[in-house]
């Protein structure tokens, strides 16, 4: 077994290179058009697309937020993007990219990320909707300021596991265990969305600190968003649905990705995901016995298990 610091250099680089394949040898992953492959939902203007398509501003004023979504939906795949975060005081603002479903019973994967006042580091607050229910909240604090350049986040939904990154390494992983009774996001088509928006209620300091207007509008910049994943349309999907292995189409119709998971990619990941926790992390539901005073949910056993080396599943 490799040692524990040479560990802490393999993993940002190899854990989903491991995970995933070269994705870009199979010629599914580009550089995505905002203005061919994404809607304005909401903002009266304040979500601009510039540079030809190739990125995407959004903006927070005390009248309004913005957003976009896709303009497909897929089942299954990896999602990219890069963002650089508002700067400054930022507090109560909350800037998001994820990908949910509709309706009460929808699903969703969350990265939010919570705006501080000037000088304290920003809180990346994850959760996981699956039926309808979350709940799954995790916190991080980055290990960089991400408001002083660019970075990758990334989501990568397989049947067997939602994965979330930064900057390729595996920060979260949640498993299907429906065999164990815990749904799992497999039977909803998502778009993929991203907004900036006014939650100053909760987002900072649990809504001690409040925006503070006077440095309005409040922006944030997008860009290079990859997907590599099965485009769901008139009730089917781009991919072969016996395929465990399978291939999938990017949102503009071309590529052919595929979605590896070995022992040895499983490795990196549980060890990338194991240093994150012991250094980053700030807030786990698994661990909060105020939350869940009968007992964590069932899939908190499987990942305590599979962080201290026993295979579950």
């Amino acid at each position: 077994m490799p040692s524990s610091s040479l560990l802490m250099l393999l993993i940002p680089t190899l854990g989903l290179l491991l995970l995933l394949g070269s994705v870009a040898a199979a010629g599914g992953a580009f550089d995505g058009n905002f203005y061919k492959n994404f809607e304005i939902v909401w903002g009266d203007g304040r979500a601009r697309v510039l540079n030809h398509g190739k990125v995407l501003t959004l903006s927070l004023d005390q009248d309004s937020g913005s957003s976009i979504r896709s303009k497909n939906e897929y089942l299954f795949g990896r999602f990219d993007m890069q963002i650089k975060l508002v700067p400054g005081n930022s507090a109560g603002t909350v800037t998001s990219f994820y990908l949910s479903s509709l309706g009460s019973n929808h699903d969703e994967v969350d990265f939010e990320f919570l705006g501080n006042l000037s000088g304290d580091p920003y809180t990346l607050h994850t959760n996981i909707f699956t039926n309808g229910g979350g709940g799954r909240e995790q916190q991080f604090q980055l290990w960089f300021d991400p408001t002083a350049d660019f970075h990758t986040y990334s989501i990568i939904w397989t049947p067997n596991s939602i994965i979330l990154s930064v900057d390729e390494t595996p920060i979260r992983e949640f498993r299907n265990l429906e065999k164990g009774g815990v749904p799992y996001a497999n039977n909803q088509p998502m778009r993929l969305y991203a907004s900036l928006w006014n939650a100053e209620y909760w987002a900072t300091r649990g809504g001690e600190v409040r925006t503070n207007w006077t440095y309005a509008p409040f922006t944030a910049s997008y860009r290079k968003f990859e997907v590599d994943a099965c485009v769901w349309s008139s009730g089917k999907s781009s991919c072969k649905s016996n395929s465990t292995s399978f291939g999938s189409t990017s949102s503009d119709g071309d590529g052919a990705g595929d979605f590896l998971y070995t022992e040895e990619s499983d490795f990196f990941v549980q060890e990338s995901i194991k240093w994150v926790h012991t250094h980053y992390m700030i807030y786990n539901y698994c661990t909060d016995l105020k939350k869940y005073p009968q007992g964590i949910p069932y899939e908190c056993f499987v990942a305590q298990s599979r962080n201290n080396g026993v295979v579950s599943s």
